[in-house]
């Protein structure tokens, strides 16, 4: 890379980093809004979410600004395309918080589940940590890394699953319990959506480090992965 292209590749990288450090403050507080039924939290996070829209839009502003007056070759090319890529995915997850914001106004207060609340607040905690180590693995080029948070989207389907069948048995011994069920549910398939969001980062940060395309989204590729995470987990509990 041109030296001045990359001064300015690196202050667009800094920017999305920026981004992505937000997006997961907003996942944190719109799982932390649901679990404890924090009506007040749960509208901040609401708010918030124009603070993710305008660092979407001011990303591409400067990914395009780069593209014209530096014209770059084709892997520099790539690197800011992957980056415009990615934003958009942080976008993407910064409105599947606002989703879970949006379920908790909408939830009883009175109702709930402790013991699902709290396996929601793993989940969250586990995806939380995945998009952490892929804002590392994207400033770093870090292809290596990118794989792992990638392999670690079968944790997430398998909790996915493991939830959704618990809910499913919860409503049949609690009829009274459906409404916040399906509120859980939503939650629940909310929180895997995003661990698909990450699963793309990790698949465009390769592709930017290695000019390869991928498909690192074993849990769809592969259901019978998501079976034995499940297994694996199930043994270690004993």
């Amino acid at each position: 890379m041109q030296t001045h292209f990359l001064d300015m590749y690196h202050t667009l990288n800094d920017h999305f980093t920026e981004m992505g450090q937000h997006v997961n403050d907003q996942i944190n507080n719109a799982t932390q809004a649901f679990v404890s039924r924090n009506k007040k939290q749960a509208r901040e996070v609401i708010d918030n979410d124009q603070k993710v829209n305008k660092s979407e839009v001011s990303l591409e502003k400067e990914a395009l600004e780069l593209i014209a007056l530096q014209q770059p070759f084709a892997d520099d090319f790539r690197a800011v395309i992957s980056i415009l890529k990615a934003s958009a995915d942080l976008e993407r997850i910064g409105d599947h918080a606002v989703s879970i914001a949006q379920e908790t106004i909408r939830l009883d207060d009175k109702t709930g589940n402790k013991k699902i609340e709290a396996a929601i607040a793993d989940l969250s905690e586990l995806i939380r940590n995945m998009l952490n180590d892929m804002l590392v693995a994207t400033a770093e080029l870090n292809s290596e890394l990118s794989l792992s948070v990638a392999r670690k989207d079968l944790q997430v389907d398998a909790q996915y699953v493991r939830l959704r069948h618990t809910l499913a048995s919860t409503v049949q011994k609690e009829p009274t319990m459906a409404k916040v069920t399906s509120g859980y549910l939503l939650v629940v398939k909310t929180l895997e959506r995003i661990g698909d969001h990450i699963v793309n980062l990790a698949e465009e940060n390769v592709y930017n480090r290695d000019g390869k395309i991928v498909e690192l989204n074993l849990g769809k590729t592969n259901p019978e992965l998501v079976q034995q995470a499940l297994d694996k987990d199930e043994k270690n509990s004993k």
